[in-house]
């Protein structure tokens, strides 16, 4: 019998997530997207790697300095697993910096150039020397180190240039460094296409701001502390405070990485190092510039909009493509829309007219990661104004998002909305919104259920879908949901949704024993962005054991390990990276009732067990349809996807000799086409055929 606790069935998370990053990083790399197209992808995997260490290599280090030796199911200790960590991401540094150096080689033949001050033409250092004086030399902040001036705090990801000074009285050699503020642009734009690096403007100005001293040597770092935030709930009395403290503290963890310009002066690394007190291992050299996350400045170039793909406006599609109430449009039947194809204007519109409609008397959702200047949180402001009754429940335990959300929360509460601020010991990370509207002598409910945030912005990059619906017994349900997070409903559950921590994983592994039982005709499909559950992998392989097929498409983390002989033969795991951020949960269970689900869950103990989320069923037959063929073409694409190998790394997947199949490119066009004869046809009676029958036509 395969024994299913054996720490060679499951691949370690830290490792299954940098593998992750890597798959980003390959993008970067890719001949056949433009330039700038390819610098966004060293932006968003120098992002990632920030996040990575500031939460996961953090928490690793905390364990092993509290001398707590834990293991997940892989069997690996926190020390094993930080000198993995730092071997791969070491072992990737070279990889990053041939992508960085490949990519500004081809701007360059493009005429944009990213230049330090050195390299510039004359005429150029001059505009660089009058920003320096107008722009930087007032807010940048000098610090001198020595027995009367201490070593500063340095705040989470903290860019400064060190510098190695002699005095030009004694000759003495002091210490010190400039600390770039990010109120900073990260390059100085000196015309419409000269990046200059602004620490290079400022090495050159470094006699000027330390007058009396020569520069003996500098060097460019960035600092990472831990940035996770360990609140405790219960000995709080007003949580807002309580987070605002928690964001300060933040400011203040541990040191657990230093990024130095490689090649710098030894006693400029010392002299930091002896006040960090970094292990060594956690020190890495860099060749080139540091704090690429900000490269962003550039791909906003809108002088070279022809080195960036062509922009893709999501649409409006039956049958939400008319003037008629977005109610009326839902008391026809439930509605599905895939963002980013189609546009996220119908949520948006779905609140705003329900913040307006003199018939709603009631608007609950949950707010989880939302825009600085987010319309959907303007018109729940606006309907609180109006007298109508506005639950909010705000998270303000979202991870890099509190202090937006604290604003947010405060302005509601001002407004006159009922604000929750989350659950003792849970994360609130459910997608759901309920809209109440007086009909006559009854009350009517109208539904959103998500698997992403409302957030309009995020809604252009990531895939997700919503769902709108005003059935009696997700009403029912939805009103239960929102009753347990506002009052004091212990061990309630919900009868048609699936709510965590009490019933999503159960369903799950039950839906999974079900197909077990029908053998080699059971069939499981699903999309999610990571898989870590032990318990879910564990049914997974004896579903596998009895001839269950299973494909999973997992963007991110992955513990399962597949095609083990005897165990997960007959699992397949995929990840598609691209354009769009895969975000959308999407579960399929060839024999369950209904048989398709949407979820804001992944297969993870915190979503399954430490978090409030839900699990909706899908029940109309046009939009199963909808959802299978989505995930359908996500398994054809063989463009965009990487399969997992036993041993744990990824194969990018090759078209070959057959016809190359990007699914993301493929759903822009198919909803183009739509779009396209919605347009001609009047009566929408063709693109809503189309829009029902989705791919197959492709």
């Amino acid at each position: 019998m395969n024994d299913l606790n054996n720490p060679e069935m499951y691949l370690n998370r830290e490792i299954a997530w940098l593998h992750f990053n890597t798959r980003v990083l390959s993008e970067s790399f890719k001949k056949e997207l433009p330039l700038l197209e390819r610098l966004k992808f060293l932006a968003i995997y120098v992002t990632n790697l920030d996040e990575f260490y500031m939460i996961r290599a953090a928490g690793l280090k905390q364990l092993l300095s509290a001398g707590i030796v834990t293991t997940g199911n892989d069997g690996q200790t926190t020390l094993d697993q930080l000198r993995a960590i730092r071997e791969y991401v070491t072992n990737e540094k070279d990889v990053f910096e041939q992508s960085y150096n490949e990519i500004i080689q081809g701007l360059a033949k493009e005429n944009l150039f990213i230049s330090k001050y050195s390299a510039v033409s004359r005429e150029l250092q001059i505009k660089a020397d009058e920003f320096f004086f107008s722009n930087i030399f007032p807010v940048i902040v000098p610090i001198a180190v020595d027995a009367t001036h201490p070593f500063p705090h340095l705040n989470n990801l903290s860019f400064a240039l060190a510098v190695k000074l002699q005095d030009s009285e004694n000759g003495k050699i002091k210490y010190g460094m400039i600390r770039i503020p990010r109120v900073l642009p990260r390059f100085y734009k000196a015309n419409r296409n000269v990046y200059i690096p602004i620490e290079s403007i400022v090495k050159w100005h470094v006699e000027d701001i330390f007058p009396g001293y020569a520069l003996i040597a500098s060097a460019p770092f960035i600092v990472t502390r831990n940035a996770d935030m360990n609140i405790e709930e219960e000995e709080a009395d007003d949580f807002m405070l309580m987070m605002e403290q928690g964001l300060k503290l933040r400011r203040k963890g541990a040191f657990v990485r230093l990024a130095i310009k490689k090649d710098a002066d030894p006693d400029i690394v010392e002299f930091l190092n002896s006040h960090m007190q970094i292990f060594q291992k956690d020190i890495y050299e860099y060749s080139i510039p540091l704090n690429l996350g900000a490269l962003w400045q550039i791909v906003g170039n809108k002088d070279f909009l022809h080195l960036t793909l062509p922009p893709y406006t999501p649409k409006i599609l039956p049958p939400l493509n008319t003037n008629e109430s977005i109610f009326a449009t839902i008391d026809k039947g439930d509605i599905l829309t895939a963002h980013p194809y189609e546009s996220f204007d119908s949520v948006t519109s779905f609140i705003q007219e329900a913040s307006k409609d003199p018939k709603v008397v009631s608007i609950r959702m949950t707010l989880y990661r939302v825009e600085k200047n987010s319309p959907i949180v303007q018109a729940l402001i606006n309907a609180a104004s109006d007298g109508k009754q506005v639950t909010a429940m705000v998270e303000l335990k979202a991870r890099f998002d509190e202090e937006n959300n604290l604003h947010w929360a405060k302005a509601l509460e001002n407004a006159g909305a009922h604000v929750i601020y989350g659950i003792t010991g849970f994360k609130v990370h459910a997608k759901i919104t309920q809209v109440i509207r007086q009909i006559d002598d009854k009350l009517k409910f109208y539904m959103h259920f998500g698997t992403g945030n409302y957030n309009a912005s995020t809604a252009r990059i990531y895939t997700d879908i919503s769902f709108f619906t005003s059935r009696e017994n997700y009403a029912k349900d939805s009103t239960t949901f929102f009753h347990i997070l506002s009052g004091f409903s212990k061990n309630k559950k919900l009868e048609n949704l699936s709510m965590s921590p009490m019933q999503i994983k159960n369903r799950v592994i039950m839906m999974i024993n079900s197909e077990a039982e029908k053998k080699n005709e059971g069939h499981i499909i699903a999309k999610m962005n990571a898989l870590v559950d032990s318990d879910v992998i564990k049914a997974l392989y004896n579903a596998s054991m009895k001839g269950v097929k299973i494909e999973l498409i997992i963007r991110g983390i992955c513990c399962l390990r597949p095609g083990a002989e005897g165990v997960s033969d007959n699992i397949s795991v995929k990840s598609i990276v691209g354009k769009y951020l895969e975000h959308a949960r999407i579960f399929y269970f060839k024999h369950s009732s209904p048989n398709l689900f949407i979820s804001s869950a992944d297969w993870m103990p915190r979503n399954l067990e430490r978090r409030l989320e839900l699990m909706t069923p899908i029940e109309d037959k046009a939009l199963q349809k909808k959802l299978f063929e989505i995930l359908q073409v996500q398994l054809s694409d063989n463009a965009l996807s990487w399969r997992l190998g036993n041993d744990g790394k990824y194969i990018k997947q090759s078209a070959g000799e057959a016809k190359e199949i990007n699914c993301q490119q493929m759903l822009e066009e198919y909803i183009n086409r739509i779009y396209k004869t919605m347009k001609k046809d009047a009566t929408s009676a063709k693109a809503d055929q189309l829009a029902k029958k989705l791919f197959k036509e492709s």
